[in-house]
């Protein structure tokens, strides 16, 4: 089989390493407004500026595609994410996530009711976990688990139930002011918290530990209490199946959240400029001077401008702005980022499987550093099997070396990773591969270590003179509904 790494250019990130010239590049370019960054965030931003009637702004991204996280490939002519794959219907804390969705058409009001189309709905079976040695519905392990496993599941169950009737859980996370309990929380792991409440049950602490790991980059060791309990908290709550409410419906699309950001990025036309490496913003009297190493030419460009957003991640921000505003180095300085790859491989027809409900769109393997996989061709309306990709998530944020192992590791040794998991319930896989591309970030996701809610309760306005701040990192963690929010925020309230 072939392969390759794709998706990310580490050569242009690293250009940030190098010193940086004082010369001017000739002629600058002006403009009202400089949105450095395009991911979701930054897209979010642009479409606020829009809705106020401000047209004369231009966005800046380092790759070649806008999106960040949300991006996609196509392989053998099959799309799939090479990032975040899915969002989840947006509960009432984010108002502005339900009007984008509506704005897309993909959720209207029906007989006073909103509803949601169903051909963009995760389509079932939605997923499955391979534990005991054959397929289970659902996620959290029951096959063969004994009374005192049921027991702690209850017991958790009834900690999350209490820990919402105790004190708000939103997202996003600036609708609501972090409650006193929440600090007690952050100020721990989730590990620390549940060894206090004696909950050490192996299967329940696995499930939780791949949730941790599946939404934060890190599990239970890593990240605070607080985020442990948010991932359940602020959303569906923890049953088990038939003593609770159902798990919240989710968008998917087969190449993931790309969906979104193609339609965002789509009206921006040529104020859009990929392949600009933001190496310095500079704050003056009277606006904002922004350089951009431009890839094709190989030369720098400078922006002048009123106003500029800076929807980069913090440790980017940091390093690029002149003299950067308190709040922004200690952001720096308390973040820790989660290095995450993305595997996606091409099958030339599909596996055999191994006993159990059918396939799913996320299926995932009990006891795997990786996080399972999910199948591009799950939400096609063309029931006839054929070739298809899965693609396969493996967050490093746990290992203490784990952004050089994956800088330094071949793309090679990642297929052999990731097809030897796979292969516990699919001995085929291998022969039926033809081709594995990997996608790195070194700095995929903040994760919500102990100590990041404190520090987020405290950041203050993300706005310093004449610069607005947008990306997920200032919510502590990575996820749509954070950076679509900081990001409208941004636009909707620029002073101009």
């Amino acid at each position: 089989m072939t392969g390759a790494f794709n998706g990310i250019s580490h050569e242009r990130g690293h250009l940030l390493r190098q010193p940086r010239s004082g010369s001017a590049p000739a002629p600058a370019r002006k403009t009202q407004v400089v949105i450095a960054g395009g991911g979701i965030a930054g897209l979010a931003a642009a479409r606020a500026l829009r809705q106020r009637g401000i047209e004369d702004f231009v966005m800046l991204e380092l790759e070649d595609a806008a999106g960040g996280n949300s991006r996609a490939t196509r392989i053998a002519g099959i799309a799939c994410p090479m990032g975040a794959h899915y969002l989840p219907v947006p509960g009432d804390d984010a108002p502005e996530v339900q009007a984008l969705l509506e704005e897309m058409g993909l959720r209207r009001r029906v007989a006073g009711r909103w509803e949601y189309d169903e051909r963009h709905l995760c389509h079932s079976p939605q997923e499955r976990l391979f534990f005991n040695g054959a397929w289970q519905d659902g996620l959290l392990p029951l096959q063969g688990v004994g009374a005192q496993t049921l027991a702690e599941y209850r017991c958790f169950s009834a900690l999350v139930d209490a820990a919402q009737k105790a004190a708000r859980f939103t997202i996003p996370l600036g609708k609501t002011a972090a409650a006193r309990t929440h600090l007690a929380w952050d100020a721990i792991t989730f590990i620390a918290w549940l060894d206090q409440e004696g909950l050490g049950d192996r299967h329940l602490r696995w499930y939780l530990d791949y949730c941790c790991r599946d939404d934060y980059g890190a599990g239970i060791a890593t990240v605070s209490a607080w985020a442990g309990i948010h991932y359940f908290a602020s959303r569906h709550g923890f049953h088990l199946p038939g003593e609770g409410a159902e798990r919240d419906a989710v968008l998917t699309w087969p190449e993931g959240n790309a969906w979104l950001a193609r339609r965002l990025a789509a009206p921006l036309g040529e104020r859009l400029r990929a392949g600009r490496v933001v190496t310095r913003i500079a704050q003056g009297r009277s606006g904002v001077e922004v350089d951009a190493f431009n890839v094709a030419t190989q030369g720098v460009e400078r922006w002048q401008a009123a106003r500029c957003i800076v929807a980069l991640p913090v440790f980017v921000a940091a390093r690029v702005i002149d003299t950067p505003p308190a709040v922004v180095q200690l952001a720096a300085q308390r973040l820790r980022y989660a290095p995450w790859l993305v595997g996606n491989v091409h099958l030339r027809e599909p596996l055999a499987d191994r006993p159990g409900p059918a396939p799913a769109w996320d299926n995932v393997l009990y006891g795997t550093r990786g996080l399972g996989y999910v199948d591009a061709r799950h939400q096609s309306l063309d029931p006839t099997p054929g070739p298809t990709v899965l693609t396969w998530y493996r967050p490093l944020g746990d290992e203490a070396q784990g952004r050089q192992r994956l800088m330094d590791t071949p793309w090679q040794a990642w297929r052999d990773e990731m097809l030897g998991e796979l292969a516990v319930p699919h001995a085929d896989i291998a022969a039926k591969a033809t081709r594995a591309e990997f996608t790195r970030y070194g700095h995929a996701m903040a994760m919500p270590v102990p100590g990041s809610l404190a520090a987020w309760a405290g950041a203050g306005a993300l706005r310093a003179g004449r610069l607005s701040f947008a990306h997920s990192d200032w919510a502590g963690y990575s996820i749509f509904e954070e950076a679509f929010t900081l990001g409208h925020e941004a636009g909707r309230q620029l002073p101009m």
